[in-house]
């Protein structure tokens, strides 16, 4: 199937995150259109950025919390799916702290706190870049699904390396 992944079986929990990643990445439409960039991933750990476009701001000229709250839920699911299972949100909150403007380097750092079970609770700082100055907080929920992010078994074992994990631009398209 178009966008299915057959990685030869892997064992290193990093190097399973970044397939993970990639693999996502290749689908998701809303973070490529959007100019997401993934600059890290790890177990448990995605680091995305976004410059914010003048499409992306209100009435007010500040960023639209819809785009804050999609780019802390896409670091989010970034970082929940690091572990080869597919895990998709089943809660999800935001605080909105400071304004962010057009043309301003958003980064969003997700952390998970704990999982057990199918159940997992991830924790999103996102910040203005160089400046460090937190614009939300997020804290979402997971829950897992029987189905795997990596698909083993291709014939020809490939998966998608592009480079797409890294601290590249991040430019609205």
């Amino acid at each position: 199937m178009p966008g299915d992944h057959y990685p030869e079986r892997v064992s290193d929990a990093t190097e399973v995150a970044r397939r993970c990643a990639e693999a996502m990445y290749a689908r998701d439409r809303v973070a490529q259109d959007l100019g997401m960039r993934i600059a890290e991933v790890a177990p448990g750990r995605a680091r995305l950025r976004m410059t914010l476009g003048d499409t992306m701001v209100n009435g007010f000229g500040i960023a639209h919390g819809g785009y804050l709250f999609l780019l802390a839920d896409s670091a989010f699911a970034y970082a929940c799916n690091t572990h080869g299972a597919v895990t998709v949100a089943a809660s999800a909150d935001v605080v909105f702290i400071a304004p962010a403007r057009s043309g301003d380097v958003l980064e969003a750092t997700a952390v998970e706190r704990t999982r057990y079970g199918r159940s997992g609770v991830y924790d999103v700082t996102v910040r203005r870049v160089p400046d460090g100055e937190v614009i939300a907080e997020f804290r979402g929920g997971s829950r897992t699904r029987d189905e795997r992010v990596l698909k083993e078994g291709a014939p020809d074992g490939s998966v998608r390396d592009e480079g797409v994990i890294g601290d590249g631009p991040a430019e609205p398209r």
